[in-house]
């Protein structure tokens, strides 16, 4: 069953000091939940992430996992600097603890006093789910994607490290969807720059995104592999859109093989991006899962290559400011998807 994708006891959240996003933007994204980190690592040691320009603290009690802001409203130190102990989270500078639900239970200086309800940390809900920890800062829509292959025991499940790009969220998105990037990207990790053509396809507008089936020769083997595939097989890839920056990609392998990838993206500025990349498989089981690792990681240092180097950084929502052919369906669509959620002015200047 899903967990409610609701905010409890639900705090003012400002813009931030320094935001590289405009304010409007930053409103808008701030409804939707996105990746912070990968379950494994968040354990009673609290981490510090960013997201939307926002320092969160990470942690884990024995009944829970809890995001947080990284500021302890007495000093404004940051909570990640502290230890967990029981279900509380204790600053190092004067001691001050938290509980779960954010509300200070204990000020040692004064132990004996009555505890204002203003020192209390914000905290935000929390979904664990396809080995990530995901949060969101308003909590008010549910763009988790959709990823059955997770859950069914025929698939092998793989969180591959998290990767980083000097880029936007939008232009690495828009990457991960693009299909005649393909051969020439990718010419060293599994495209062909003399199979560089693109069949049409169709985009599909749902009630939580795009879908869009796209059949051509282009094979999704390894380069080392290629011989795997059969002449002239038709390789179908399924992309499902969850915007702002969320996708899922399911590849169909030759008998009956699947491959599922999930884009999973963390806006942690308007120009850094931390991916993520939940994978599900029902062949190859036996091999070593770091030979996914670093087939991976290949592909996507392919890719942060261009978007790093792309002007402007920022995905361009106004379609005249750049070129488009038939091969660029998705991410026209994707663009028109992103504006009509209210994204605009530091993404079309």
């Amino acid at each position: 069953m899903k967990e409610p994708l609701t905010l409890k006891n639900k705090q003012m959240i400002d813009y931030p000091k320094d935001c590289t996003f405009s304010k409007e933007d930053w409103e808008v994204l701030s409804k939707y939940w996105f990746p912070v980190a990968e379950s494994h690592e968040v354990t009673d040691k609290p981490i510090s992430i960013k997201l939307l320009d926002v320092n969160l603290v990470v942690y884990r009690t024995k009944h829970k996992v809890v995001v947080a802001r990284d500021l302890c409203v007495h000093r404004g130190t940051p909570l990640s600097m502290g230890w967990v102990d029981g279900e509380d989270i204790v600053c190092p500078y004067h001691g001050f603890r938290y509980g779960t639900d954010g509300k200070c239970t204990s000020i040692p200086a004064h132990p004996d006093a009555k505890i204002s309800p203003r020192l209390c940390m914000s905290v935000f809900p929390v979904i664990e789910r396809f080995g990530l920890i995901w949060t969101s800062l308003l909590g008010e829509e549910d763009n988790l994607p959709h990823f059955d292959a997770w859950d069914d025991d025929d698939f092998q499940q793989i969180v591959c490290p998290p990767f980083d790009i000097k880029g936007s969220a939008g232009r690495q998105m828009e990457g991960f969807l693009d299909v005649a990037h393909f051969a020439w990207v990718h010419n060293e990790s599994f495209g062909d720059r003399n199979n560089a053509f693109v069949p049409r396809y169709q985009v599909d507008h749902t009630d939580y995104g795009l879908h869009v089936e796209y059949l051509s020769t282009v094979s999704n083997y390894p380069k080392d592999q290629q011989y795997r595939a059969p002449e002239d097989f038709k390789w179908l890839r399924v992309f499902d859109v969850y915007p702002p920056f969320g996708a899922t990609l399911k590849v169909y392998f030759p008998n009956g093989g699947e491959l599922w990838i999930m884009n999973a993206v963390c806006p942690i500025s308007a120009r850094e991006t931390r991916l993520f990349v939940p994978i599900a498989r029902n062949f190859d089981k036996d091999s070593p899962i770091e030979d996914v690792y670093a087939f991976n990681l290949q592909v996507f240092t392919e890719d942060s290559e261009m978007v790093e180097n792309q002007k402007p950084e920022e995905l361009p929502l106004d379609l005249q400011m750049e070129a488009h052919i038939m091969a660029d369906r998705t991410s026209v669509a994707y663009r028109k998807l992103l504006k009509k959620m209210g994204l605009g002015a530091i993404y079309t200047s």
